[in-house]
């Protein structure tokens, strides 16, 4: 017999027994490393603080030098043009084959160098370290920390390689042709091959031994403002060739250049760049990384390793954020939450907890049920009560510490999902719920009245003047629930189980603690509705 059926028999004859002792209570869940906060809570905002001196020398400085650097970046990109236009000519806008012969020869010369002379125009002063590798002995860059959409200064000190974009890049006037004449790897975020015909273009062209130019990628696939290194996307790494890191740096004073979902919009930071003297970039080519043959059937173990390389040259933490958070970054601001509020480090929890973003993105509609009324966003005990319709005491505050990862006396979203996954959905099995009706269902009719749900419920939160009403009526269709409604009500509401689970412990705890002369034997009654089944089962904690 199982444990949690051997404590619904015991439970049946002990109702409220070892209910207020504190000391039997189930000893907390324990914690993996792996699910600890990351070390930076939020990289996509940047908040840059401007005083008024500096305020008063960007206006002075950007009267003189911004319609200079305007009309000299007209003016290259003007003379661009041309050049880009005959590498582009009776050429498809998604390249078939490399361009190759005298007008890859001129055209490359040419856009390189007008490329170096209009960042030099908009007042970037480039350092460069480290030597480029050859197309034989890396087929592929990636650049990192991506922060900035002056990062394509990386693309022109790198000799002009293709690069990855999306397909709406290249049909921006002037701009696009430009785009195009760097022979891109263009991405559509509509079609639903995209993905698949991307991958197979980046091995294509990283295994035709040179034929094709190098590619660049930006594989954190979204801008932070540098504080760490994000989630490496797989692409660049699926084709198992050797890759080379490229360390991008802004040390700079005042930061003109980051462009994050919160923060300074690109014509402000074109504005403020504009009206510097100078703005520095550092652009260091690392060794080499060849992936070893575990890496090569692994992208994701080759795209971590590289991410670790690059860290530490670097100086800077790594976290599992990634783009699907600034989707739930966005979406937390629309539901009125702070935007921190969505950020979960997605790739970590999708990967550990086997949620999908749909999953996760309703699971944010509930929360911002629940946190809607309280400051900052974050659900303390007492919206957690509310939320659940019951009283706080002893057995619901220790529920709330499970969810309370980090002990600071209120729940983030991030700890709400995780508390979702690993505390309450596993403890919402079928035998769960079996158990917890058969508690509840105290004549064994197959129907919970509201007395014996009153009943139940006051003994397993130790509140003997507990008024449940709110709650049956929000279960029952009638004047008693079902096993059906009882058990849809359930799978809703996951939360709900880890109470039942709870008071289940308890009764165990208090069972095994008495002498054995006065243990009660338990013994199980068929079920009207859903019969015991007596064979071994796991327990339903799980560590997280």
């Amino acid at each position: 017999m199982s444990r949690c059926a051997q404590a619904a028999a015991v439970a049946a004859k002990v109702p409220a027994a070892g209910v207020g002792n504190v000391g039997l209570r189930p000893p907390m869940v324990p914690r993996q490393a792996s699910f600890f906060p990351p070390p930076v809570p939020n990289p996509f905002v940047q908040q840059t603080q401007i005083g008024s001196a500096r305020r008063v020398q960007i206006f002075l400085i950007g009267i003189i030098l911004l319609p200079i650097r305007v009309l000299l970046v007209a003016l290259i990109l003007l003379l661009a043009w041309p050049f880009a236009a005959i590498s582009t000519v009776c050429c498809p806008e998604k390249p078939t084959h490399p361009v190759t012969g005298w007008r890859r020869k001129i055209t490359q010369t040419a856009l390189k160098f007008l490329g170096r002379a209009m960042f030099f125009s908009m007042g970037f002063i480039v350092s460069v370290k480290g030597k480029i590798a050859s197309p034989l002995e890396a087929p592929v860059f990636v650049a990192a920390p991506h922060s900035t959409f002056f990062d394509g200064i990386a693309c022109v000190v790198a000799g002009l390689p293709s690069m990855v974009s999306r397909n709406e890049n290249a049909q921006v006037p002037l701009i696009g042709r430009m785009l195009r004449a760097v022979q891109p790897v263009l991405v559509s975020r509509v079609d639903p091959d995209s993905r698949k015909n991307t991958i197979n273009e980046i091995i294509k062209r990283t295994t035709s031994g040179g034929e094709w130019p190098q590619i660049l990628v930006f594989p954190e696939g979204t801008c932070t403002n540098r504080s760490c290194l994000i989630t490496f996307k797989p692409g660049a790494f699926i084709p198992g060739v050797p890759v080379q890191p490229v360390l991008l740096r802004y040390p700079n004073k005042l930061d003109t250049v980051t462009w994050t979902w919160q923060g300074y919009t690109f014509f402000q930071l074109c504005m403020l760049t504009f009206c510097q003297l100078f703005t520095k970039v550092e652009v260091e080519f690392m060794p080499v990384q060849v992936p070893n043959d575990e890496e090569k059937n692994d992208p994701v173990l080759f795209a971590n390793k590289v991410r670790n390389v690059m860290a530490e040259a670097l100086g800077i933490p790594v976290t599992d954020h990634t783009y699907e958070d600034c989707r739930l970054m966005i979406s937390a601001g629309q539901l009125t939450l702070p935007m921190e509020a969505g950020l979960v480090e997605f790739t970590k929890i999708s990967r550990k907890l086997k949620l999908d973003w749909d999953g996760v993105r309703k699971q944010l509609d509930e929360y911002a049920s629940i946190a809607s009324s309280s400051k900052g966003g974050r659900i303390g005990i007492d919206e957690f009560a509310k939320y659940l319709k019951l009283p706080v005491s002893d057995v619901l505050r220790q529920l709330f510490a499970l969810f309370d990862r980090n002990h600071d006396g209120s729940i983030d979203f991030r700890e709400y999902v995780i508390g979702l996954a690993v505390l309450c959905n596993p403890a919402n099995t079928e035998e769960i719920i079996q158990v917890a009706f058969k508690l509840f269902d105290v004549d064994e009719d197959g129907y919970i009245t509201e007395e014996e749900f009153s009943t139940i419920l006051q003994a397993s939160l130790g509140v003997p003047d507990l008024d449940v009403s709110g709650l049956f009526k929000e279960i029952a269709k009638g004047d008693s629930i079902s096993y059906e409604e009882f058990k849809s009500f359930a799978l809703r509401h996951p939360e709900y189980a880890k109470i039942f689970t709870t008071y289940l412990d308890l009764q165990t705890c208090h069972v095994f603690s008495l002498p054995k002369e006065v243990q009660i034997t338990p013994s199980i009654a068929s079920n009207k509705v859903s019969p015991e089944k007596h064979e071994e089962s796991a327990s339903d904690k799980k560590d997280d």
